[in-house]
């Protein structure tokens, strides 16, 4: 991916730099996290309930965090993310700005081990998430190892990309109307139907995040060869079957809540393809079945 010497944008944190004391979660038990937390846009307070909140550190609070210097490598993620970041503002706005719309950017936080959100306190084994609470994307980078090493996923930087770009297109419904929608269904629909919706959502996350490729593609030029092959395949590595099978040995489709590994590459590819911004109101018209 071609991103090297882009602007970045002004609306990303890193607070990397601050050490937390608190939780420490390795080996089976990161894992284990990262299998419930897995997809993007999971809630941090869902886990809060398994872990228990006053165990979590909380980077920035005084006397629980040492200052230190990044890493040649972190001080590259840092840039990686503040340029995809600003890709997806300039792309946002433009379309926002065509539907005669005014495009409010969402700000992304970088963070190591755990994290103090709007939406609660988060470890980083919850993988990538977007809080409309305080309308912030988290993200701690080393998600992309487990990614690549654990669930088969790849951490090739336009696949990074797209995780970003799926994580700022929950932000993108949240302005438009449609996360608000899913949050009165969480409150009236019993748990197993309240899933199709949530389904819904995060596959319009993933058209999104193809929209933004699209149109990011014509504006910056920053797709190479091999680029979108490896998104896909991040996308598969991602879905409810392919998870469940893995962690459980089966599956159970009344409990998906972000789609299968083919639903997930089928919404992405067709964002990508079309750039049409006007079937995003299709994923909540659709019988569930034809999803």
């Amino acid at each position: 991916m071609r991103w090297e010497g882009r602007e970045q944008s002004s609306n990303l944190e890193d607070r990397r730099r601050l050490k937390p004391q608190g939780l420490a979660i390795g080996g089976g038990g990161l894992l284990l996290l990262l299998l419930l937390g897995y997809m993007f846009g999971v809630d941090p307070n869902d886990l809060n309930q398994l872990i228990g909140n006053a165990n979590v550190g909380q980077p920035g609070a005084p006397g629980q965090a040492q200052d230190r210097e990044l890493t040649a490598e972190e001080q590259r993620t840092q840039q990686f993310a503040g340029t995809i970041l600003r890709f997806t503002e300039v792309v946002w706005d433009e379309q926002f700005r065509k539907a005669r719309k005014q495009y409010e950017p969402p700000k992304m936080v970088l963070f190591s081990e755990s994290v103090q959100t709007g939406c609660g306190v988060a470890p980083a084994a919850v993988g990538p998430f977007y809080c409309p609470a305080d309308q912030i994307v988290y993200l701690d980078p080393t998600f992309f190892n487990e990614l690549d090493e654990k669930l088969g996923g790849s951490k090739a930087e336009f696949s990074q990309a797209y995780v970003i770009a799926h994580e700022v297109g929950h932000h993108v419904q949240n302005l438009l109307g449609y996360a608000r929608i899913v949050d009165q269904k969480r409150r009236t629909l019993p748990k197993e139907e309240f899933n199709e919706w949530s389904v819904r959502l995060e596959l319009q996350a993933d058209y999104l995040a193809g929209v933004w490729a699209h149109y990011g593609q014509q504006k910056f030029q920053f797709i190479e060869p091999g680029d979108v092959e490896a998104a896909l395949l991040t996308a598969k590595a991602i879905g409810d079957d392919r998870l469940m099978r893995r962690s459980t040995g089966f599956v159970s489709p009344e409990n998906y809540t972000h789609g299968t590994s083919e639903q997930r590459v089928k919404w992405f590819r067709r964002g990508l393809e079309s750039g049409d911004l006007g079937a995003l109101a299709e994923l909540f018209e659709l019988p569930y079945e034809r999803l």
